[in-house]
């Protein structure tokens, strides 16, 4: 079993930056991998970066140059550095962690880019 906790969601004027953080507990151990997703009004729910253990990590076309995702092992968090926002990165924000057989979900944290 893992716990998903998302945080440090708000509202950004375009151009402007937020860092989100996960927070994983429980089994943590047995997470492979750890991505953001997200999900506008009326829209599917979208990758925007994964980072495995190992450390390597993918990208929506969308956000490359202006999203970073990281994590720091010592807290069991990874963190989405959001630079450069722009009001079509305004959505419902998920983190997940993967384990071999199942993944878990956060219960999303909200972005609103608008001036």
């Amino acid at each position: 079993q893992v716990q998903v906790v998302e945080s440090g969601g708000g509202l950004v004027q375009p151009g402007g930056s937020l860092r989100l953080s996960c927070a994983a507990s429980g089994s943590i151990v047995s997470i492979y991998a750890m991505g953001w997703y997200r999900q506008a009004p009326g829209k599917a729910r979208e990758l925007v970066a994964t980072i495995t253990s190992g450390g390597s990590t993918n990208y929506a076309d969308s956000v490359k140059g202006r999203f970073t995702i990281s994590r720091d092992d010592a807290k069991s968090t990874v963190h989405l550095q959001m630079n450069s926002l722009k009001p079509e990165d305004t959505a419902v924000y998920y983190c997940n962690a993967i384990l071999i057989n199942r993944t878990y979900w956060g219960q999303g944290t909200q972005v609103t880019v608008s001036s």
